[in-house]
């Protein structure tokens, strides 16, 4: 089973181009499903499983408190790898076949308004050395480019065009794309350039955003930073890079853009994806069809 495990790897980094992390997470999901069949069936493993020990597994993840959608999230592993052993035909059929996702509520993610954005980019006082030079870029390029926090985390200083004023991201499922920089954030990226070449030491060479140490910077260093800066200017719950991304697709749309080209920028793969944000916009889209239709002005 190990064996057909190392497959399944294989199988999602190089045919489905699944990002290592994304992986990892589904590796995870396995074993610890493994680990429950165990210690609750003794007769029961990975190729011999029904249904009814899956639901038992669920059961026991609602019990330990998890929500629907995590759950949601780990049955998608496991339907992936029985895809997967399908299709090498280590089993006939799949024992998640009739299974339906959990209900789950729409969480509804608040962007950052355009006055708060203002606050943080034109009214806080960064410091003058490299870490705050850094700090306001890299909410400059959330904020600007709609990148995910792991492409930008993994942004390449080989990418960064200051020719044409773009970069290139690695995106989900290793999709590349290129993305335009606004001039004021080009002037920046010079700037900060500057500041990083005299780092007393440089050790993640490649990587465009470093720490003052010459380090990668990791996850959870970028979330405390977004929500350090913006706890100043804002009193949302939530204040992520994930909402940065959001509030770069509200406020594109608020201000007439058309949705096919956020799309674009955003890597999204299909519109449905996208269309997550529209509900932001909807506030915006009401005015400008009441100001506009002819019925409404009479």
């Amino acid at each position: 089973m190990e064996n057909f495990k190392n497959k399944f790897q294989d199988y999602l980094l190089l045919e489905k181009n699944y990002s290592l992390h994304t992986v990892t997470a589904y590796s995870n999901d396995i074993c610890f499903f493994e680990t429950f069949l165990s210690s609750q069936f003794d007769d029961a493993d990975l190729l011999s499983v029904h249904y009814p020990q899956i639901r038992s597994w669920i059961v026991s993840l609602s019990d330990d408190g998890l929500s629907n959608s995590s759950i949601n999230r780990k049955i998608s592993s496991l339907k992936s790898f029985y895809k997967f052993l399908l299709k090498t035909k280590q089993i006939e059929t799949s024992p998640l076949l009739k299974h339906k996702a959990l209900k789950s509520p729409k969480k509804l993610q608040i962007p950052f308004s355009e006055k708060e954005l203002d606050l943080v980019l034109n009214q806080l006082v960064y410091t003058d050395d490299f870490d705050g030079m850094r700090d306001k870029l890299i909410i400059e390029l959330f904020y600007t480019t709609g990148i995910r926090r792991t492409e930008l985390i993994h942004l390449k200083t080989q990418n960064v065009d200051l020719g044409n004023n773009t970069i290139k991201v690695l995106g989900k499922r290793n999709k590349e794309r290129i993305i335009p920089m606004l001039p004021i954030v080009a002037q920046q990226v010079k700037l900060y350039l500057l500041k990083r070449a005299s780092l007393q030491e440089i050790i993640d060479e490649e990587y465009f955003f470093l720490l003052i140490k010459g380090v990668k910077l990791s996850d959870s260093f970028v979330y405390r930073l977004i929500n350090y800066y913006f706890s100043n200017v804002s009193e949302k719950v939530k204040r992520s890079p994930h909402i940065l991304r959001h509030t770069f697709a509200t406020h594109l749309l608020n201000n007439g853009a058309d949705i096919n080209s956020v799309k674009e920028l955003l890597g999204h793969s299909s519109l449905a994806s996208t269309q997550v944000y529209t509900h932001s916009s909807l506030a915006a889209l009401k005015k400008v069809y009441g100001n506009a239709h002819p019925r409404n002005k009479k």
